[in-house]
């Protein structure tokens, strides 16, 4: 739990506290180079995805870059056939995959080799990709879901008939069974078989727009207007979190001493697990809608919205851009 320090620091649901200016976080050097031109007009951070050296992938619709999380330094720039990234994820030997509205994409993080995957996908836009027990790559799309070999580079299965037809979002329960949360609910699927095995529909919100699975087993779920939990043995809702009724959550993570963030279109939110109480909002990120998340990284939480990308001290729980992956808009409106 955050200290009486960091809570004050934080929009708590009984107001908004003043910051004194010594608690402002120093901002990260702004690279001369990257000062001088914008790389894209749309600078919204849809997809972060840690590594297996530490580092962070950053997807964007301005392309796809490799941070160090402790320091802020861009160490990789990509440059992508698609700028418009989805959705991230890295494969058992290191390989990282991207999902674009101009279909799947494979990189190479020690030479930046590109390999653009000429899948047969139910539709090239890719919305939600995961790695599963097997090392197997599930890609969602607008259009259904897909499994392939990233080893071998084929597409092994597509999932017959998916209720809800849309793969926004993918995760693993505590058996390792995959869930899909689709525009009627929460699908699971039979990864053997590809086919759905049971459905979770008439959710508050009704699409599923995140999904992740929290520490104690349940599946944490993200619609238009609601964060819900869900347990995925009895295929039940086991409540709907009351604080956040009425928002828009679009992405959802656990921090390490199991506190649930919640982003919204309304700001970045943390809550206590056990009883959904709001701990706090946190101010200062590039924009009030979130879009991404990745806790625990370079001891900050990691956040992607919709003007760029953004980091939340620990110590302090304050917001901070990172200016070298921000929009222009912000740049101007903090200096």
């Amino acid at each position: 739990m955050l200290s009486l320090l960091v809570l004050s620091s934080l929009t708590l649901s009984s107001g908004t506290y003043a910051l004194p200016s010594t608690l402002h976080p120093t901002p990260l050097p702004l690279p001369a180079a990257l000062a001088q031109a914008p790389i894209a007009s749309d600078y919204r951070v849809t997809a972060l995805q840690p590594d297996f050296t530490g580092d962070l992938w950053v997807g964007s619709w301005a392309g796809l870059s490799r941070i160090n999380p402790e320091t802020g330094r861009i160490l990789q720039r990509v440059r992508m056939p698609s700028r418009t990234l989805e959705a991230l994820a890295q494969d058992r030997v290191g390989r990282i995959w991207v999902g674009t509205f101009d279909g799947l994409v494979r990189v190479d993080p020690r030479t930046n080799a590109i390999t653009a995957q000429n899948f047969t996908l139910p539709s090239n836009r890719v919305l939600s990709l995961l790695i599963d027990s097997r090392g197997f790559l599930w890609a969602g799309t607008d259009r259904g879901l897909v499994m392939i070999s990233p080893d071998r580079g084929l597409l092994m299965t597509t999932v017959q008939r998916l209720p809800g037809v849309s793969a926004n979002a993918l995760a693993l329960d505590g058996n390792n069974n995959l869930w899909v949360g689709t525009l009627s609910g929460l699908v699971q699927i039979n990864t053997a078989s590809a086919f759905p095995v049971r459905e979770v529909g008439n959710l508050p919100g009704g699409a599923v727009q995140s999904l992740t699975l929290g520490p104690e087993g349940n599946l944490w779920v993200g619609t238009a207007s609601s964060l819900l939990v869900v347990d995925p043995v009895r295929s039940e809702l086991v409540r709907s979190v009351t604080v956040m009724r009425g928002r828009n959550v679009q992405t959802v993570a656990f921090d390490r001493t199991g506190n649930v963030w919640a982003g919204t279109t309304s700001g970045l939110f943390k809550l206590k697990a056990d009883s959904g109480e709001l701990l706090g909002q946190v101010p200062s990120l590039p924009s009030g809608q979130i879009l991404a998340l990745s806790p625990n990284t370079g001891n900050k939480i990691w956040a992607g919205t919709s003007q760029g990308l953004g980091w939340v001290s620990l110590t302090t729980g304050i917001g901070t851009p990172h200016w070298g992956l921000v929009s222009p808009v912000v740049l101007e409106a903090r200096q």
